[in-house]
């Protein structure tokens, strides 16, 4: 139930699905990774904030400190973003729309070439590699997932690592229920995807939209065989995609009548 019975999240729905506050950086750096190239005039990105009520003056120092952080770099009156923030973005493009390829049985397993004594920052580096290739770790040092995705493994995988394909003895199905938690994950895909169809408002379904990105990205992506019965992880797609069309179209006719206006 909402809070005001009108079709949008409440603030106890929003509270419940831990959805993040817009805030002017939020909305420049969601509509830059939603946006094909991820480059827009600043005139563009006013407008975003506008939508949501934020002030140009606040957007405009929010692009400044933006730059400033190395989060985009800025040209010619447009702003784009930064190397780190394409490889996020390709990640989030994968997550949308993942190479797949039809499962044999096979699991990829990596073993930590040595697992003690190495320096914390390759410890770290090499599980947020793990995490964006979705292998999940079965103890320390072995990580394995099903062989049904086509993607590169980074260097610090492979340097790390040695690669090995098996098939496990365990059932498969229990295997990766053990592995990801996904009940847990389908709960609140549901969630997501049942308050981006009733919300009714721009803002929350741009609030809604950037918290679905961020679920998909930790979306194992199983073959079909491994999952629950109805996952929501299609549906969820679905419905992101449909709020990306709704907001590039609204760019579009932004620019457009803007292009319109100078020109008269």
């Amino acid at each position: 139930m909402n809070d005001d019975d009108t079709g949008t999240p409440g603030r106890t729905e929003a509270a419940a699905l831990a959805l993040r506050p817009l805030t002017a950086r939020s909305i420049v750096l969601s509509t830059l990774l939603g946006h094909h190239p991820p480059r827009l005039p600043a005139r563009a990105l006013v407008r975003v904030g506008e939508l949501f009520g934020i002030a140009e003056g606040t957007v405009r120092v929010a692009l400044s400190r933006m730059v400033a952080a190395d989060d985009l770099r800025q040209a010619d009156g447009s702003y784009a973003l930064t190397a780190r923030l394409l490889a996020r973005q390709a990640r989030q493009d994968e997550s949308r729309a993942p190479r797949v390829r039809p499962w044999g049985g096979d699991w990829e397993i990596a073993v930590v070439a040595t697992a003690e004594g190495r320096p914390p920052a390759e410890r770290t580096a090499l599980r947020q590699a793990m995490a964006a290739l979705r292998l999940a770790e079965l103890r320390e040092g072995s990580w394995l997932r099903p062989a049904n995705l086509d993607r590169t493994r980074p260097a610090v995988a492979t340097e790390q690592c040695t690669w090995l394909t098996g098939t496990p003895g365990d059932d498969p199905a229990a295997l990766a229920a053990r592995l990801w938690d996904l009940t847990g994950w389908a709960a609140r895909a549901d969630a997501l995807t049942s308050a981006l169809e009733r919300a009714d408002t721009l803002a929350d379904r741009f609030t809604i939209a950037a918290a679905a990105l961020r679920h998909l990205l930790s979306d194992p992506l199983l073959p079909a065989e491994l999952l629950p019965e109805d996952w929501p992880g299609g549906q969820l797609r679905v419905r992101y995609a449909e709020f990306e069309t709704e907001l590039r179209e609204l760019l579009r006719q932004y620019l457009a009548d803007e292009s319109t206006r100078q020109a008269g």
